[in-house]
């Protein structure tokens, strides 16, 4: 089952997966993954489970429709003077976030999800971040690599290593940047 976006924007849907969202953050700070359940959820958030599992369908649903919630940038990507710079901050910091414990159990989440939505939007939210460095490097009249090619050579080799290697440091991270950058020129 697909996670069904809000029908209105605020009023009662917005209440309840905030109410719903805010149980499962608090759930998941007190007790281990495995303890938690809808019925929990349910009750601290103050709706019925048949609301969440009409909405979500699933668990595994709600917390990968929560762990997108939680991966959704919160400030735009920094400015270091050069698109270069702008990129190689702004991917050493993804590939920290995203090593991290709660990053990787929020990966977990997004792709244990049955449906492929949150995913997907987990990608958008990397390709708007890319695609407004290369704005700014742009707008200061310097070459910047297509977004999808820095998403192919920079952000996908950080996201396999996380998923199934060691955490890449910082000179594999800065090396990526360097290549993808050279092949702009």
């Amino acid at each position: 089952m697909t996670v069904k976006e809000n029908l209105r924007p605020g009023g009662r849907s917005a209440r309840v997966q905030a109410s719903v969202h805010k149980a499962v953050r608090e759930l998941m700070a007190e007790m281990s993954r495995a303890e938690v359940t809808i019925p929990l959820i349910a009750g601290k958030a103050g709706v019925t489970p048949s609301t969440i599992y009409r909405r979500w369908g699933d668990l595994q649903e709600l917390l990968a429709d929560v762990a997108v919630d939680r991966l959704r940038p919160d400030m735009q990507p920094i400015d270091a003077g050069s698109g270069k710079a702008d990129l190689q901050a702004w991917a050493e910091q993804y590939a920290e976030e995203m090593s991290s414990g709660p990053g990787r159990e929020m990966i977990r989440d997004v792709l244990a999800a049955q449906a492929s939505a949150n995913a997907c939007k987990c990608a958008e939210f990397t390709r708007q971040q890319v695609g407004l460095i290369a704005e700014r490097a742009k707008a200061r009249g310097e070459a910047f690599p297509d977004v999808e090619r820095v998403m192919d050579q920079v952000v996908a080799p950080i996201m396999y290593r996380i998923l199934f290697s060691d955490v890449p440091d910082a000179a594999r991270v800065r090396d990526l940047v360097s290549r993808v950058m050279g092949a702009a020129l």
